[in-house]
C-alpha cells in the first residue's frame, strides 16, 4: 500500500499537499492498485473522494454532515482511504482536516491506465 505521512501543522494552515502531484508516477505494483481500487469499493468512499475534490478540506464533522453517516462509520471510511493513500489528514487539536492526496490519486490513475 501506499505509505502516508501524518504530520501536525499549525492551525492556521489548511490540509494542502506541499507539493503538486508528479506528472511521471509509475504505474503502481499489482498488490497496491488493487488496494487502491478496493479503497474505492463503496459508494460512500467515492462520494468523500468527491466531497474532499470540491471543498479542498474538510473536518470529519462537515463529511458526516455531508453524507447523513454515522461519525463511526464516516471515520471508518476515511481510515480506509487514508490508509489507501487516496487521502490524507493534519490533525489540529481535536480535529482532523481531510483532503485528497494528489499522488495517491495520480498513482491510481496511472494504475488503471496502464490496464
Amino acid at each position: 500500500m501506499i505509505s502516508t505521512d501524518h504530520q501536525l501543522d499549525p492551525p492556521e494552515r489548511e490540509c494542502i499537499e506541499p507539493s503538486p502531484a508528479r506528472s511521471d508516477i509509475s504505474p503502481p505494483n499489482d498488490d497496491t492498485l488493487a488496494a487502491l481500487a478496493k479503497a474505492l469499493a463503496h459508494p460512500a468512499r467515492i462520494k468523500i473522494l468527491r466531497i474532499l475534490s470540491a471543498q479542498q478540506t474538510c473536518i470529519t464533522g462537515d463529511v458526516v454532515i455531508e453524507l447523513g453517516l454515522a461519525q463511526s462509520t464516516v471515520s471508518e471510511h476515511l481510515r480506509v482511504l487514508r490508509q489507501a493513500g487516496l487521502v490524507q489528514g493534519e490533525i489540529e487539536g481535536p480535529r482532523t482536516h481531510y483532503c485528497i492526496s494528489s499522488n495517491g490519486l495520480a498513482a491510481l490513475k496511472a494504475g488503471v491506465a496502464s490496464l
